[in-house]
């Protein structure tokens, strides 16, 4: 599953004027890659994230998840479209204290009608895929802060999402555990075979993305390969 945007213009009000978040943007994610979003704060990745996930929807251009142009959908078909097809990766973990890790996992398939024992195998299988099948019985107050974040990115994943977007995962971690983070979003871009779209504010982390993307003033300057 692959993730396009056309020429996507986002604009907002600003009094009587309107402030553009995005100018034209066009960005193509194919499957198994994972493109990462730079830029100083401001400039529009958030918008671009939020347009990505169908959250917001553009003033012109458009948005296409594995063919399908989002444009034409309603407001139910699009919430549709972000339960079965996009994964999301908040900045904080946001875990509920009162479930396992694997529960955490669960819940997200009980929502999608999964069967409980389809769920909790699959939940296992991305925990044993994230490195934290030990820890599948053990609550967010005795994980650390990677470990966390690890389970946010299984959850993420539960529902097998074509697109995953990921916004500043390593804003709290210190660089080790955020470097760790980061090459495993890479290895499972590559694995679960989605297409990644990584913002994020430390260029230590752009070795392990395939291609960098730059924005500026809401405007996609320059798509390249990792230094």
């Amino acid at each position: 599953m692959s993730l396009r945007l056309t020429e996507v213009t986002l604009t907002y009000p600003d009094g009587e004027a309107r402030l553009t978040a995005l100018d034209r943007v066009t960005l193509h994610v194919p499957p198994g890659e994972m493109t990462a979003v730079v830029g100083p704060s401001g400039s529009g990745k958030s918008s671009l994230l939020a347009v990505a996930a169908t959250l917001v929807a553009p003033d012109s251009g458009a948005v296409v998840i594995d063919g399908t142009d989002t444009g034409g959908l309603t407001g139910g078909e699009r919430a549709e479209l972000r339960r079965r097809r996009i994964g999301i990766v908040f900045q904080q973990a946001n875990l509920l204290p009162s479930l396992t890790a694997a529960e955490q996992l669960q819940v997200m398939a009980r929502i999608d009608g999964r069967p409980p024992a389809a769920a909790r195998e699959r939940a296992m299988d991305l925990l044993d895929a994230v490195g934290l099948a030990g820890e599948a019985g053990r609550r967010p107050h005795l994980l650390s802060g990677g470990q966390r974040q690890r389970v946010n990115i299984a959850r993420a994943l539960m529902n097998d999402p074509g697109v995953l977007l990921v916004d500043e995962p390593t804003s709290a971690l210190d660089r080790d555990r955020g470097a760790a983070v980061v090459d495993l979003l890479a290895r499972l871009t590559r694995r679960q075979g989605t297409a990644t779209v990584l913002v994020t504010h430390d260029h230590a982390h752009l070795a392990a993305a395939d291609r960098t993307a730059e924005v500026r003033d809401g405007r996609l300057r320059t798509v390249t390969p990792p230094a």
